[in-house]
Parts: structure tokens; C-alpha cells; sequence
């Protein structure tokens, strides 16, 4: 086993948004997470100066809270391989566990600072879709991963068979590392990740669409013209009451409802087929 390369992170809870990300936050400054008007930085070690420094260019940020913990701390736990439905999800820092199927996929996964370790019930449940998604004939070759976080699902698609992968997440830290595991996989000639709002992006041509993202951002993405000339789809985040909307709506626009897995009693994924196939 290799050493976690992460180890106490340092961060500082910032009210509002970098405009833009300065370049002189130090060689400590491992990155930043937005989340809607409030930003994270995250850092090696203690930086108090580059945080005054920054605060003084920018005055229309302002420091809430600092705080200090281990990477396992802020992950929720340490990173161990997972197999999830002959998927291995491998942190490249730990040995990969003894095969225990003769075919499984084995996919790096350096999660960084960003949440998309492969822990969250939504992410099992989008592999097992995926699964589902290519054992049809034939298979897509051609992907659109919106919210694509870490990069997992897009990269699980790349493994199990396709061949042209775009994946888009509009907070800038999470394109970053989904790039950086992109590399880590060696398929950067089948994965391109973009940043930018899932919304803008629905219509590009693809046989398959992954979208394991907050209602409301599906909402908007149902309502493009693409999202109809989709062949399969895969969507998750979605609660109860939530899944059966858009249940109901897939039924109205011509879809077959192949499978849903339910997590939790909380958490649903649907794998719809458009122009009411049945399984095979």
C-alpha cells in the first residue's frame, strides 16, 4: 500500500466567489470548491497571508470560517478499492485488491477535494446502470456525462466500451480532477472533459445521457430539444417524489422505464429507453 499523498488539509470558508482564481496563492494552495455564492480553499498547510492577500484584492470576498482536518476526515472516511458490479474503483495510492471476477474493470480514481469517491449510493447505482446501458446491442458508443464530478461515470462508460465520452461540471476544481483521472486512465483520446452548465450542453449528439444531478438542473435539461434524440438515458439524484416526475414525464415523451434502482428508500436512478423497446 502507498501513501495517501493527501494529508492535513487546511481550509478557508469564504463568502462569495474568486473572479478570477489568482496565481499567487502559493505552491500550499491545492484548490478551490465553490458552492453556490461561498468558496473553499483548500491548503496544504496554514496560509493566513495569502488568504489576507487575497481578501485585500478581492473586497468583495469576506472570511466565515477556517478549518482544519485529514483528508479521510473531509472524504468521510479512508478511500478503499470498491467493486461495484465488476467495476473496481481503485485509489491509485492503494494497492488494487486480489480479482475477484476474472473480467473486472478496473478504473483509478484519485478523488481529490472533490465529493465522487464512488461512496454515494447514486454513483453504485449509475455503474450498475451503465452496466445495463451496454449490455444492449448495440452498445452506445457515443456519451454525454453531465455533472460529471470526479469523472467516474464517464470513465466507467470509456471502460465498459465507449468510445466518445463528453463530460461537462460546471465548478471549475471538479473539471480539474475529472481531467487529472482522465490522464490517470490513459483515455484522454476517448474522454473530454469541459467546464460548463449540463444545460448547454444537452444537445450535442449522443447515444447515451448520464445525469446524476441536483432536480432542478435536470428540470432545465429536460426541457432542451436533445434531450428527446437521446437513445438511453440514465438519471439519478433523484428523491422519491422527484423520480416519479420525471418518471412520469419519460412515459409522456415516448420512453420505456428499463429499470430503476432505488437506494436507501431515498435515492432512485431510472435507465430509460426511448421509443418504448422492451429489454433484451
Amino acid at each position: 500500500m502507498h501513501g495517501n499523498p493527501y494529508g492535513m488539509l487546511h481550509i478557508y470558508y469564504l463568502s462569495g466567489r474568486l473572479a478570477p482564481e489568482p496565481k499567487e496563492l502559493g505552491g500550499a494552495f491545492l484548490g478551490n470548491w465553490e458552492e453556490e455564492d461561498t468558496s473553499f480553499l483548500f491548503f496544504s498547510r496554514p496560509a493566513p497571508e495569502s488568504v489576507d492577500a487575497l481578501l485585500a484584492a478581492q473586497p468583495h470576498l469576506s472570511l466565515l470560517d477556517t478549518f482544519q482536518m485529514s483528508y479521510d476526515q473531509w472524504q468521510g472516511g479512508a478511500l478503499e478499492p470498491q467493486a461495484i458490479a465488476g467495476v473496481v474503483l481503485q485509489p491509485p495510492w492503494v494497492d488494487p485488491p486480489p480479482a475477484s471476477e476474472p473480467d473486472a474493470v478496473v478504473l483509478k480514481l484519485d478523488p481529490g477535494l472533490v465529493f465522487g469517491n464512488g461512496t454515494h449510493p447514486t454513483t453504485a447505482d449509475c455503474i450498475r446502470a451503465l452496466k445495463a446501458a451496454f449490455s444492449r446491442k448495440p452498445a452506445p458508443e457515443t456519451i454525454l456525462d453531465l455533472g460529471t464530478g470526479t469523472g467516474v461515470l464517464a470513465l466507467a462508460a470509456a471502460k465498459l466500451g465507449g468510445c466518445r465520452i463528453l463530460a461537462v461540471d460546471l465548478n471549475p476544481l471538479a473539471a480539474r480532477t475529472a481531467r487529472r483521472n482522465v490522464a490517470l486512465n490513459e483515455l484522454s483520446e476517448r474522454v473530454l472533459v469541459v467546464r460548463g452548465r449540463a444545460e448547454a450542453f444537452v444537445d450535442v449528439p449522443a447515444e447515451l445521457l448520464v445525469a446524476n444531478i441536483h432536480f432542478a438542473v435536470l428540470e432545465d435539461v429536460m426541457t432542451s430539444a436533445g434531450f428527446n434524440r437521446k437513445r438511453q438515458l440514465i438519471l439519478s439524484g433523484l428523491l422519491r417524489s422527484e423520480a416519479r416526475t420525471v418518471e412520469n414525464e419519460l412515459l409522456q415523451r415516448n420512453f420505456h422505464i428499463r429499470q430503476i434502482w432505488r437506494s436507501n428508500g431515498t435515492w432512485s436512478t431510472i435507465h430509460a429507453i426511448f421509443g418504448g423497446q422492451t429489454a433484451r
